[in-house]
């Protein structure tokens, strides 16, 4: 007793005087409220906000724990069905539900209409609730066998431990590649049973981000014949089957992961084999998922650090760096450096920095997830070859209409389906062979991180919701009597996909069928046309020309990317198109040239680089792209073509963007130039970090005699 009421003591002393009161009332409930009041009324606003945010989301959680039970089944999906709110010309119906499945962390829709989900019921297994599911997680399949929009069949495919909160499934007819770190797997179904043939066959392994959504994520299916995926950046690598060797790229990097060059987050292109392995970009935090287009254009979204309100959609141009940590040191955006940006998101993602690709556009705070490209004509014109993204987050599905701009591109952002539900979490989303499109929800209080707040069993949850044009028939039916020709004008990916195995086993026997593809008025068949007829034996050079001479630059860019894929001399295409009027040309030319040994290679680069104005970040980008291994020999060209006409604003911006013996001494000229602003210094002296050699340190010493 004497104890206790000795700490009692040392407590009210430590008190202001005008607190004593507390002592003789007793009244902890209102010592507290009052404590708590005082405290409040010192604080700054956006301190008050954030307690509040906190006191909500504690109440939310509160809440939706309570409410896990009163939101499982057919008919609790019925009533949040109505709650959705679609784009204006379009309308969303319920496809499917618990029982049939439960959080729905990918999914994909294979040839026949039937949609393919991987469940995370065993995510988070180190978590209080740990494993949910003994038996592993599931590979459902659902089917609408009667073509009322509503799924009536539901299949397990697969159940395994080794299939755990798989992030990514993509359906390649017999073939199902299933991402799921440490391992991608492929299952077959040779006799079309439904059920795995057996065991899956590991095609690459090591991959970090076990139990966690930055590890593997989808395959996609190229209009090249080729694989597309990515890992985030808790993935970092990727091995051989067997887990012992990290695979070798084609530009001959190790992909490990240690900086050498590859960074966080990776994007891959790979033969249908898994052969020649290609680091198409590096440098992300969780790029959640990648798509690709008709034209070869490749798309993903990334997510910030959390609260950094940065999430980014990126255009990725092939080999580039997008900046999530320092090239230099690794490190993260809040080190301090020179010439950094004003705000925060640009900030995130070292915009400022030379040898970092730009963004397509920053989305705010959110847990970006599927994403894909609609190229369909069911849907209204405003979402036609546009880009489709999940974000969990914010609890919404949007478009980004893009238009050309120089050598990149500009967005616009266009909501497709929201929901006045809380537990709206759209995990992925799909085109159908009709042109539908279907949106997984994995339906849940929580989104990211490490929470669920449905994990007991018998009440999990989970939707899939289909989207059609407002008005029409919402019947779900697909074709019987398809030809091949057919399958690959659709806009389904596993459609096409078979369309183009069909085509190119038969090879000049289809060039009839593909010329007649070519005529089309869509873009998008023509350049699939093109891709295939440019592999028949023997024609691969006549059709890359034709593309090359088409009116329209979108082709010509893909003329361009096949002959890279067939693996030609670049010299005579990249000759051809070197002063192309369309900068977006010019760029596929400037990355054609990356690590080409020609004697030529480096005159055509200094054409290239000639064409720079200075207000093209993405073609000086992609400029510095193809200097990689060979800057003297690129640079010198473009120094002789110049000469002394060096300075000017594209000039200074190659000089900004290169890493030659040549360019710190460059450099310390424009900063010792009485033409360069104040406000621009900056940036130059940031240039420096990136240069290395005797050359720096002897024009550091110039900069100093200067200064001095």
């Amino acid at each position: 007793m004497v104890k206790e009421n000795a700490q009692k003591n040392i407590l009210i002393q430590a008190q202001p005087n005008n607190h004593r009161w507390v002592e003789s009332h007793r009244n902890l409930w209102l010592y507290l409220f009052y404590s708590l009041f005082i405290k409040l009324f010192e604080m700054k606003l956006n301190q008050l906000q954030s307690i509040l945010s906190i006191g909500g989301a504690i109440l939310t959680a509160t809440i939706s724990l309570n409410a896990a039970e009163q939101r499982h089944g057919v008919e609790a999906a019925k009533k949040q069905a109505k709650l959705l709110i679609p784009h204006p010309e379009l309308e969303a119906t319920l496809f499917a539900s618990e029982p049939m499945f439960v959080n729905p962390a990918n999914m994909d829709i294979d040839a026949e209409g039937r949609v393919w989900v991987t469940e995370g019921v065993n995510y988070r297994q180190f978590k209080p609730w740990g494993r949910i599911q003994p038996k592993g997680d599931r590979i459902r399949i659902l089917e609408d066998t009667d073509g009322d929009g509503k799924a009536d069949v539901a299949k397990t495919f697969y159940q395994g431990n080794d299939v755990n909160a798989a992030l990514g499934i993509c359906v390649l007819g017999t073939k199902i590649i299933v991402s799921c770190s440490p391992k991608i797997l492929l299952f077959t179904d040779e006799n079309g049973d439904d059920k795995a043939d057996g065991p899956p066959k590991i095609l690459f392994n090591g991959i970090g981000g076990v139990d966690h959504d930055h590890g593997a994520h989808a395959f996609v299916f190229g209009p090249d014949g080729k694989l597309y995926f990515n890992i985030g950046n808790d993935g970092r690598r990727l091995k051989t089957p067997d887990g012992k060797n990290f695979i070798v790229d084609k530009a001959g990097n190790e992909v490990d992961g240690r900086g050498k060059p590859y960074r966080q987050g990776l994007v891959f292109r790979c033969n249908l084999d898994t052969s020649e392995v290609e680091t198409l970009g590096f440098n992300f935090r969780n790029n959640y998922e990648v798509t690709v287009d008709s034209f070869g254009t490749i798309w993903q979204s990334d997510n910030d650090d959390d609260g950094n309100r940065g999430v980014r959609i990126n255009y990725v141009m092939e080999f580039g760096n997008y900046g999530y940590t320092d090239e230099l040191t690794g490190r993260g955006w809040r080190t301090k450096r020179t010439n950094q940006e004003e705000d925060i998101p640009s900030r995130h993602w070292h915009q400022n920095d030379p040898g970092v690709i730009p963004n397509l556009l920053q989305t705010g705070q959110g847990s970006p997830t599927g994403i894909a490209i609609y190229e369909g004509k069911l849907l209204p014109n405003i979402f036609q070859g546009q880009i489709m993204h999940c974000d969990a987050g914010p609890r919404i599905v949007r478009a980004y209409p893009v238009k050309r701009s120089g050598a990149g591109y500009t967005g616009e952002t266009v909501n497709m389906l929201q929901s006045k539900d809380p537990w709206y979490r759209p995990s992925d989303v799909c085109t159908a062979p009709d042109g539908s499109v279907f949106i997984s929800d994995w339906h849940d209080g929580h989104v990211g991180g490490h929470h669920m707040t449905d994990h007991k069993p018998g009440q999990m949850t989970g939707r899939i919701y289909r989207l059609t044009p407002k008005g029409k028939s919402k019947d779900y039916k697909i074709a019987k009597n398809r030809t091949a020709s057919s399958m690959l004008s659709s806009p389904n990916m596993s459609e096409r996909y078979i369309a183009w195995q069909q085509f190119h086993k038969v090879g000049l026997e289809a060039e009839e069928t593909l010329l007649k593809m070519w005529e089309s008025d869509d873009q998008r068949i023509r350049a699939r046309a093109i891709h295939l007829l440019a592999r028949i034996d023997g024609s691969e050079k006549k059709y890359i020309n034709k593309a090359l001479s088409d009116n329209n630059p979108d082709i010509r860019i893909t003329g361009i990317r096949i002959a890279r894929e067939r693996g030609l001399d670049m010299i005579p295409f990249v000759r051809k198109m070197v002063n192309d009027k369309d900068s977006g040309v010019r760029r596929e030319c400037a990355i054609a040239l990356r690590h080409n040994n020609s004697p030529q290679a480096p005159g055509l680069w200094a054409q290239l680089a000639k064409q720079h104005n200075g207000q093209d970040r993405w073609y000086l980008e992609a400029l510095g792209l193809a200097l990689d291994k060979q800057q003297d020999k690129f640079f010198e060209a473009w120094l002789d073509a110049v000469g002394s006409n060096w300075d000017t604003p594209g000039g200074r911006d190659i000089i900004w963007r290169s890493r030659s013996s040549k360019t710190s001494n460059l450099l310390v000229e424009i900063l010792l130039n009485k033409k360069t602003k104040e406000a621009e210094k900056s940036r130059y002296i940031r240039a420096l970090d990136f240069q290395s050699g005797p050359e720096k340190e002897a024009a550091l010493i110039k900069l100093i005699g200067a200064g001095s």
